[in-house]
């Protein structure tokens, strides 16, 4: 295999090393992600993480395997585990069935990073055109080039507009309970040199009301026929806040994070995580020990919600999804 690399992934032509973000910000280590069962066990302890990144990962791996001499049953069983290891970022099972589908899963897995690097930069280009300039903008969780093989998803569209000298100021959710925005896009933000506060998630309608966010960006792990789209825990609040206080809110995606079999989000699965992550972080705990809790890694925002949703092919309105626009474009 050819290497390659973006900020959380390497692949030096036989071996595959991943950026452990659980570990971000303080130290930056690389994890070996070769083996199928590694990998699966990175991504289902968030070690390897973001939609984009997970199928670009996962595809890596698998084709890493086989270049290694796997047989053609060894590799089937991998990419039905790796397909499983979450269940709602459509993207892992996008890349997978290509993968499967594939008789050559080397090539197959370079032209997945090399596609996404693309999308992102699709991305990036259409979602720059809406922000102006002197805009606050706040986003959610994490979206940037730890996210994807390229420059990220919202945090991309926001690194581009950075680049073409608009004056921009983002409000980064600290977004709990794993601190994706306090611990990784704080982090990118400042290796970017990009303008930036960090606040906890509960401080996001203050700065709405009080005029400080003129837009608000997230990413999305998958986005149904209609519109309805899944992302990080919190979102659907931001969306709600954003629509009671005027601010256009946009979700950002690649078209892999499609998913044109699920008609709606009420059909979009959602993850349940461990109580023990509510409870504390790290060594650190909280709450009772014991103390029950509810931990969804995911909510799901309504395309009623959405000003508009930024793909790399375009950017839709709310009335172009309800239209299903998405069959046609995806």
């Amino acid at each position: 295999m050819n290497p390659f690399e973006s900020l959380g992934l390497r692949h030096d032509g036989r071996s595959l090393w991943v950026l452990d973000q659980t570990q971000l910000p303080d130290a930056e280590v690389w994890l070996d992600g070769s083996q199928p069962e590694a990998m699966v066990a990175l991504i289902q302890r968030l070690a390897v993480r973001g939609a984009p990144l997970i199928g670009v990962a996962a595809a890596t791996c698998l084709a890493t395997f086989a270049h290694r001499g796997a047989s053609a049953s060894e590799c089937a069983a991998a990419c039905a585990d790796l397909r499983a290891a979450r269940p709602t970022a459509v993207n892992l099972m996008w890349a997978m069935d290509r993968m499967k589908g594939s008789a050559d899963p080397v090539t197959e897995a370079q032209a997945i990073f090399e596609e996404d690097v693309r999308l992102c930069e699709g991305m990036a280009r259409h979602g720059a055109e809406l922000i102006q300039d002197g805009e606050g903008l706040l986003t959610h969780c994490n979206t940037g080039g730890l996210a994807t093989a390229g420059i990220g998803t919202a945090l991309g569209v926001i690194r581009r507009a950075h680049e073409q000298g608009k004056r921009i100021h983002v409000f980064a959710d600290e977004t709990r309970p794993l601190l994706q925005g306090g611990r990784l896009t704080a982090w990118e933000l400042r290796k970017l040199g990009i303008p930036a506060t960090l606040i906890t998630d509960s401080m996001a309608a203050l700065l709405l009301r009080d005029g400080s966010v003129q837009r608000v960006l997230v990413g999305s792990d998958r986005v149904a026929a209609n519109g309805d789209f899944a992302n990080k825990v919190g979102t659907y609040g931001l969306a709600v806040q954003a629509r009671h206080h005027g601010v256009p809110f946009h979700p950002v995606a690649p078209f892999s994070t499609v998913d044109l079999a699920c008609p709606d989000g009420a059909a979009i699965p959602i993850e349940l995580r461990a109580e023990a992550e509510v409870r504390g972080y790290g060594a650190l705990r909280w709450a009772p020990e014991g103390m029950p809790t509810w931990n969804p890694s995911f909510d799901v925002t309504p395309v009623d919600l959405v000003t508009s949703l930024v793909l790399d092919r375009g950017v839709y309105t709310t009335e172009e999804l309800r239209s299903g626009v998405l069959a046609r474009v995806c």
